[in-house]
């Protein structure tokens, strides 16, 4: 089949890429920068923002997977968010625009969303029937409601997008963790290595994770179901608190101590990284409803064998594809 990836450049889109190409399919990646991204994949000029000699690519497709928005990893300036939500719903929306307008449509586009969504809590787990939306949340500063926000209106330029023939998943995804250099594993992991694992502002706030084979099969699930469409959460099935995923990080690699941080601490430690605190702080309690009742077997359903997994992968340089 033929995959088109727009905005496939950056972590996710390169382990889609090679696990798509791996299994014998085409691969079309849109960037704003066109270069060599390896055998089977063919890199395509567009901006994200306007209609383009791209959209032939979209129209005799069999899937899209819309991977384009602007990293979450900075300060939440003003001008920051913006570009966030204008990156996502703009690329959203042109992208729908292309399905729209295609003479044979694909039959399905998966649209990358964020577990973010979901309400700052520590009561109870997030599914896709029964989680709450966030924004608002009385424990929580009021400035995390602009992420919700952004998650909503990227969300919706897909629902709006009249494509009849084409079935549309909103990927509610957690924190991918892969054991390639640019992944939030990779530096979670030498924080551990560097005695810096330790929990920060108490530890007690949610993790929610993904392995990326897991990953990997979910979205080859997503697209061989015709019956799954909608909002789905790509999570793990057991999220854990903070204090315990870095245990489990330091305890894989044979670290005995990692650095508390206190609230204070981090906020130095964002503002030096040029980040935000809302990735450190904010309580992702997600669960992987949709994927359970259709019977998904997670190969690591739990963060201990998962990151025992991915430390082996590291330590055997080997078994990483090659860059």
């Amino acid at each position: 089949m033929k995959v088109v990836l727009p905005g496939g450049t950056g972590h996710l889109g390169q382990l889609l890429s090679r696990a798509f190409t791996a299994g014998g399919h085409d691969v079309v990646v849109l960037s704003r920068r066109v270069r060599d991204l390896g055998p089977g994949v063919r890199c395509v000029a567009w901006d994200g923002r306007s209609a383009g000699a791209w959209t032939a690519e979209i129209d005799g497709s069999d899937v899209v997977v819309n991977l384009a928005g602007r990293t979450v990893n900075c300060r939440y300036t003003e001008a920051n968010l913006r570009e966030m939500r204008n990156s996502r719903v703009d690329s959203a929306r042109v992208v729908g625009g292309a399905i729209e307008r295609a003479s044979r449509p694909p039959r399905v586009w998966l649209q990358m969303s964020t577990a973010t969504i979901y309400a700052h809590r520590f009561d109870a787990p997030n599914d896709e029937a029964t989680g709450l939306i966030g924004g608002g949340e009385p424990d929580a500063p009021a400035y995390w409601a602009d992420s919700v926000g952004i998650a909503k209106d990227w969300e919706r330029e897909q629902e709006v997008a009249n494509t009849p023939g084409t079935r549309k998943v909103a990927l509610r995804t957690s924190m991918v963790m892969s054991p390639e250099p640019g992944g939030a594993f990779a530096m979670l992991l030498r924080m551990a290595r560097l005695g810096l694992g330790g929990p920060i502002a108490g530890g007690a706030q949610y993790l929610s994770w993904i392995h990326d084979e897991d990953l990997i099969r979910a979205i080859d699930l997503l697209i061989a179901r015709d019956d799954l469409s909608g909002p789905v959460n790509l999570a793990a099935p057991n999220p854990l608190s903070h204090r315990n995923f870095m245990r489990e990080v330091r305890a894989a690699w044979g670290v005995r101590f990692g650095l508390p941080a206190t609230r204070w601490m981090a906020e130095i430690g964002a503002f030096a990284l040029r980040s935000d605190t809302e990735l450190l702080f904010k309580s992702r309690r997600v669960v992987p409803g949709k994927l359970r009742e259709a019977g998904f077997a997670f190969r690591f359903p739990d963060w201990r064998g998962a990151v025992a997994d991915l430390v082996r992968r590291v330590r055997n340089p080997s078994s990483l594809p090659v860059r």
